[in-house]
């Protein structure tokens, strides 16, 4: 990637990268700039979702950001009261209600369905059985990540892309000008919420009755809540056990659906949070746009396993990324940069970066990196990170140094010390718990 922004580090402006911008993996918007501390503004222009009034005006959501072009809610629980740290407790603890109709659901639908979606993702769309669904990312011709989307496949000809933030649907409708393909790509009026934490199972069960438990990780259901038609999944961002309600007709049903979620939800000692970003960096699930975006290759984030190297059929990046693979296997790792965790020193980091931090070699202070999804683990009791460092320096025990803001640091202006760890940091929670008793009797049977 090419950037006309200085290359030499001004101490007395913060606004400077003051990393080498001529390495593409270093994001255009690496500005050391903080918090302004500015008032969103609310216009006509970007998307109220189907579920605004209940999140905003009835649950007291504070603050918000734009994903996919809608408002979404990003903390329930004032600082003052606990913040994202108490909305963790709920989550790791209990249950909890997430708003994500900005997951927009991107149909691809007709007779060459799998045909089409087997052409832009990596994995083989031929191994998706309808009523089920995977983690599926999209690349562009050079091998960068376009998109990571649940991708459910509701139907033999159907096929549902639950998208991260980005612009898909243009790109997908782009990709078939030319090739035809009998499929209709389009949104549609489906909006998602999600329900986790360990008791998310029980609170699936008061609504849609015991069938839920029998739903495999990945798998889909056909239900009813309050009269309306919704798909159940068991997906979820958080790392911990947890369903995705789908809502049908979600302009007209929204609501009718959400009233008895979150009754049963409160009944269960839950509330509604923000996305718990704090536990899915602890689970190593990664966020687009954050940790990844277009110029980032799959081998460089640890989704190597998305590039399977027995697909046959052709998709969009596999020449690029089949070569990436051969150059790997022969040592010659082809970028500069790569994905790891850091576990670091410093106060608590208990709300979201408001920056790219700089990450240092520890012996020289040169800047050689940054962090894209810092947060404080509790279960840990450490700060933990996901950067992009030099790949050739990326074994566990490698020390760097973090720069964090003042308001973190031990000593304000000066570097905290970090080490490369583990990734995940800590394990997620999928099954449920009639699936889990399933695994462990057929494992109990083979030995």
């Amino acid at each position: 990637m090419s950037d006309d922004s200085p290359k030499t580090e001004t101490p007395s402006h913060p606004n400077v990268p003051s990393v080498d911008q001529s390495d593409r993996m270093v994001p255009r918007n690496l500005r050391q700039s903080g918090d302004p501390g500015i008032e969103m503004l609310v216009s006509t222009r970007v998307r109220k979702s189907p579920f605004f009034h209940k999140s905003f005006n009835e649950e007291g959501a504070w603050r918000a950001t734009v994903y996919n072009r809608i408002y979404h809610p990003r903390g329930m629980v004032e600082p003052e009261d606990g913040g994202m740290m108490k909305e963790y407790d709920a989550l790791v603890n209990r249950v909890t209600l997430w708003d994500v109709a900005v997951e927009r659901q991107i149909r691809v639908k007709g007779s060459d369905a799998e045909n089409f979606v087997n052409y832009v993702i990596t994995r083989d769309a031929t191994e998706i059985e309808p009523m089920h669904g995977k983690y599926v990312i999209l690349c562009n011709e050079n091998g960068g990540i376009l998109n990571d989307p649940v991708l459910l496949r509701p139907a033999e000809d159907e096929f549902w892309f639950s998208i991260s933030d980005s612009t898909l649907m243009q790109w997908l409708q782009g990709v078939n000008v030319g090739h035809d393909y009998d499929v209709d790509i389009d949104e549609i009026d489906v909006a998602p919420m999600q329900i986790q934490g360990p008791l998310s199972e029980d609170v699936l069960v008061d609504l849609v009755g015991e069938e839920v438990s029998e739903i495999p990780y990945y798998g889909l259901m056909d239900a009813e809540i309050n009269g309306c038609s919704v798909l159940v999944s068991q997906t979820g961002f958080s790392g911990e056990k947890g369903f995705e309600i789908y809502v049908r007709d979600a302009m007209k049903n929204a609501e009718a659906v959400w009233d008895p979620v979150l009754a049963s939800v409160k009944d269960h000692g839950g509330m509604q949070v923000a996305p718990a970003h704090h536990r899915r960096i602890a689970a190593g699930i990664l966020s687009w746009g954050q940790d990844m975006d277009h110029e980032t290759s799959p081998f460089q984030v640890n989704l190597a396993y998305q590039v399977p190297d027995d697909k046959e059929a052709d998709y969009i990046g596999k020449e690029t990324l089949e070569r990436q693979r051969e150059d790997i296997e022969a040592g010659d790792y082809p970028f500069n940069m790569k994905m790891v965790g850091l576990k670091l020193g410093g106060e608590p980091i208990s709300d979201y970066a408001p920056d790219f931090w700089h990450v240092s070699e520890s012996d020289s202070g040169t800047k050689v990196g940054y962090v894209t999804s810092p947060w404080y683990s509790p279960k840990l009791q450490t700060n933990i990170a996901l950067a992009h460092v030099p790949a050739e320096k990326t074994d566990i025990g490698t020390e760097y140094e973090v720069h964090l803001p003042d308001e973190y640091a031990n000593e304000p202006g000066e570097p905290v010390p970090a080490k490369v760890a583990e990734v995940p940091f800590q394990k997620s929670v999928n099954p449920s718990a009639r699936e889990q008793a399933k695994m462990n009797a057929e494992e109990d049977a083979t030995n």
